[in-house]
């Protein structure tokens, strides 16, 4: 399948007149309109592409009868049918650089941008990464060297490598479902929720300087969107520029983006960095083509420093078994979450980035493939069909080097 070839994959309405209410664009059916229209109704700051557009030549397969393994069960269906029943918006694959394949379905195109929830948390490390390359960031400095206004928070005492891996002790639900949660706490103070919350936090920082931990810093692995918050705030203090412009300049711009992206911002005008990113697809492959290349993006311009790289594929001597000893289960019995991606098994491939309501960058680098996948599934979290979408990516990659 390749470019707009059609399937009936409607999650929601394809044209919706005037924005749903704010406790309600997070739903299902208006989901699938406020992932692709979030700065029609949410403050944003620009991400600008630059002038050089990176090239995906096209080399096109059809992918769409490829056999997908069910997660669980004892059955496959064709990759087109796992799509379809994953509520896809948009899919891209690409082989060594070229572009294989790629749909869009619900209004989508690829001129669109969408809300890539905690994709954009693998964005801002990589952000980090640039500046610990020039040496502008210290991954073992206290995050309060950074950010002053966080003294006397449950981060006193907490490194910018341990943002980077998920592993403060700070206290923080991140259970979508319930609405008591600090992760929907977090969205009252940045705008995106009704304030539900008596003297909740009028700004992110606030909300951030209230944050208390319940253990040592530097333990368990335990997810917490806060942490890439705080590292965006992090990149402003190593740097006095505001992360959206630091994103633009140090990332977006280099790899050659196609198009220009943007994050939601709070009151104060700071950005959502944990999940407020809206993107379009190719530029996602454009993204994770860097980690095949050592850094370099698809026309040899650097843009990550290799070591980073090569770090993030080796993790750190404890990476695994602080992801083993995470507090909720991760559905990856192996695996390991570093520089803000999951590595989902025992070895490097694949390398995840993920979002919830079914956002994914997926890398294998020995198949030498990038895919990347947005959606607008109906919940937050779905583990049948977060992995029925690892294994389709998996099935394409084996596939393409048959």
């Amino acid at each position: 399948m390749f470019a707009d070839e059609a399937y009936d994959m409607s999650s929601g309405p394809t044209g919706t007149p005037s924005a749903p209410p704010l406790d309600q664009w997070q739903e299902a059916p208006h989901l699938n309109w406020s992932m692709q229209n979030i700065a029609t109704f949410l403050p944003v700051r620009s991400i600008p592409r630059g002038l050089r557009v990176t090239e995906l030549p096209p080399a096109p397969v059809d992918l769409s009868g490829v056999q997908v393994a069910h997660p669980w069960e004892d059955r496959s269906a064709p990759f087109a049918q796992v799509m379809q029943d994953t509520f896809t918006d948009g899919w891209v694959v690409t082989k060594d650089g070229s572009l294989v394949g790629e749909g869009y379905f619900n209004t989508m195109t690829p001129a669109s941008v969408h809300l890539l929830m905690s994709v954009s948390k693998s964005l801002t490390t990589s952000t980090a990464g640039v500046l610990e390359g020039t040496g502008e960031l210290d991954p073992d400095a206290l995050v309060t060297g950074y950010v002053p206004a966080l003294a006397g928070s449950g981060y006193e005492g907490a490194t910018v490598r341990h943002l980077m891996d998920m592993r403060t002790g700070i206290h923080f639900s991140e259970k979508y479902l319930d609405p008591d949660a600090e992760v929907r706490v977090l969205e009252e103070a940045i705008g995106w929720a009704p304030r539900r919350h008596l003297n909740s936090p009028g700004t992110l920082l606030d909300f951030l300087a209230s944050l208390r931990k319940d253990r040592e810093h530097g333990g368990a692995f335990d997810y917490k969107s806060c942490e890439t918050d705080t590292l965006a705030f992090v990149l402003e203090g190593a740097t006095g520029r505001h992360a959206a412009d630091l994103m633009s300049e140090r990332l977006w711009q280099p790899m050659g983006a196609e198009l220009g992206a943007h994050v939601g911002v709070d009151s104060a005008g700071e950005g959502m960095f944990d999940g407020g990113v809206s993107a379009g697809l190719r530029d996602l492959a454009r993204f994770g083509n860097l980690f095949l290349r050592d850094g370099f993006a698809l026309d040899g311009t650097q843009v990550l420093p290799a070591w980073w790289v090569a770090d993030t594929f080796g993790g750190g001597p404890d990476s695994r078994e602080a992801f083993a000893n995470a507090p909720e289960p991760t559905l990856m019995p192996g695996g390991m979450y570093r520089n803000g991606f999951w590595f989902p098994r025992e070895g490097s491939n694949p390398m995840l980035a993920l979002g919830i309501h079914g956002q994914m960058v997926y890398v294998n680098r020995s198949a030498g493939v990038v895919a990347a996948k947005l959606s607008s599934w109906p919940t937050p979290q779905d583990g049948e069909k977060l992995l029925w979408t690892v294994n389709a990516f998996d099935a394409v990659s084996w596939a393409l080097t048959r």
